[in-house]
Formats: C-alpha cells, structure tokens, sequence
C-alpha cells in the first residue's frame, strides 16, 4: 500500500507565497502575470540599458527614464546643445510610471495579502515593508511622492496600499507623474550644474556601453543563480523591478518544480 500524501493533492495556486485567498479568478491571474513579465522586462532592460546609452541618450531617456540620461540631456541643455530638454523630461517621466499601476490594481484586488507577500521575501523586506505601509497609512497622497526621494523605500507596497484604501486610479496617475517629473527633473538639474563635466562622464560610460552591459549581464544571472540556491530568498532593495523580477523567477521556479513533480508521480511509475 502507498500511503498519499497531502501535499501533492495542494493546486498550484494554493500556496501562502501568493497574495490571493481560494482560487484565483481570471482578472487575479491577469494581475499575477503582469508583475511577472514585468520582472522579466526590468531583468531584460539590465544589460540593455548601457547598451541603449551608448546608441543615444534620448532613446535612454524614452525606453527607461534612466537618471544617466537625464544627466546628460541637463548638460547638453547648459552647454547649448539642445533645446529640448523638457521633451526628455517628459519621456522619461512617462517611461517611468509605465507599470506603476499595475501595483495599484493588484492592491485594489489583494489589499493587505499583497504587502505581507512582499514584506515576507526577507527580513530586510519585513522592515522596510513595514515602514513604508506606516508612511502610506499616515502620510496617504505625500507617500507616493516620498518614496521616489527615500532611499530603499518599496514603493510597490505604497501604490498598493493607496490602491488598496480606494484612490482613484486618475489620482494616482496623476501623483505618480508630478512625482516622476520632480524626481527626474532633479537629476538634470544636476547635470545642468556640472555642465561639462558631467557630459564627458557620460560620454566616457557610452565608449565602454559595451563592456558595462556584458557585466551588468553577469550579474543578473549571477544573481539569478544566487536566488535559486537560496531557494527563492527574496529581494533586499526592494524596487518594483527588484519584487517583479523575484517574483518572475519564483514563477519560473515553480514551473519547473511542477513539471518535474508531474514526471515523478507515483502512477507513471512501474513497481513491482
């Protein structure tokens, strides 16, 4: 006689790692897999980035908002090269809040589940999860713009947590671009100051965009690597992309898990 075991009847998507309750519904499973393909594009844009400055800094500032390309549209604008320094601002802002909502809508359908999911990937993601739900609780609309200016805030557990509390996605919208347009706004300010300077540092980045995209590479599947050793230890900087990419690599990780547990069922063995 083989004794069953409980776990293997589990489905897949009863697992406390996942923010829903019961069986998820389809705009739940929606929600899920956009924060996966997510990760998995802030994973891809990693050694794509110095390689995408070293094509143009306009098309930087476009794809990823990147404060690098801010920097150096700020110095062009004091040296005189250009003019159009409030059309980089504007891409990059935009670029940057592109999936921002989409940490608001998994708040509205998970709420609170949500920020215990991520604040459970570590103890450093417990503690700074922890903080940034007290600022979103006590600060509300202000938070959403804090958290582009403090350091290792996870502003995925604040768009949750206003989303979560009924803000209007207009709203949201709204904060989210006026916070965006500061934040970048700051960085080519600061290469407006440094001027010179700060366009050959980027410039001299640009010449090597290749090399810093084969390291940038190395580290990502390093990382990877490291992560799935650790079976799954979850983020420490805890950006959005930092959550979504855990979570695309946990999912990759469970698939694989699956598949391989459907080869080793017992009924698909022979015994004697």
């Amino acid at each position: 006689m083989t004794s069953e075991n409980p776990a293997a009847k589990r489905e897949w998507w009863d697992d406390p790692k996942l923010p829903w309750s019961g069986k998820p519904s389809r705009k739940e499973l929606w929600c899920w897999s956009a924060i996966a393909l997510v990760g998995v594009y802030g994973l891809v844009m990693i050694p794509l980035r110095p390689i995408i400055l070293g094509l143009n800094t306009w098309a930087l500032a476009a794809v990823t908002g990147s404060n690098i390309a801010m920097v150096d549209i700020g110095a062009k604008a004091a040296l005189g090269e250009t003019h159009w320094w409030p059309l980089g601002l504007l891409m990059a802002a935009l670029t940057s809040i592109k999936f921002d909502w989409i940490w608001w809508w998994a708040g509205r359908l998970w709420g609170h589940n949500l920020i215990e999911v991520i604040s459970g990937r570590s103890r450093w993601a417990a503690r700074t999860g922890r903080y940034a739900e007290h600022l979103a609780r006590r600060f509300g609309s202000l938070a959403m713009i804090a958290c582009w200016f403090v350091p290792f805030l996870p502003s995925a557990i604040v768009y949750a947590f206003v989303g979560d509390v009924g803000m209007r996605l207009r709203k949201f919208l709204l904060l989210d671009f006026i916070a965006a347009v500061l934040y970048r706004g700051l960085w080519m300010y600061l290469g407006f100051l440094i001027g010179q300077p700060a366009k050959d540092f980027v410039d001299l980045l640009a010449k090597y965009s290749f090399y810093l995209s084969i390291v940038a590479l190395v580290l990502v599947v390093g990382s990877v690597l490291w992560r799935n050793s650790r079976g799954g230890g979850g983020t420490q900087v805890l950006s959005e992309d930092a959550i979504a990419s855990d979570i695309a690599v946990d999912e990759v990780r469970q698939g694989l898990r699956e598949e391989r547990d459907e080869q080793d069922e017992p009924g698909d063995r022979r015994t004697l």
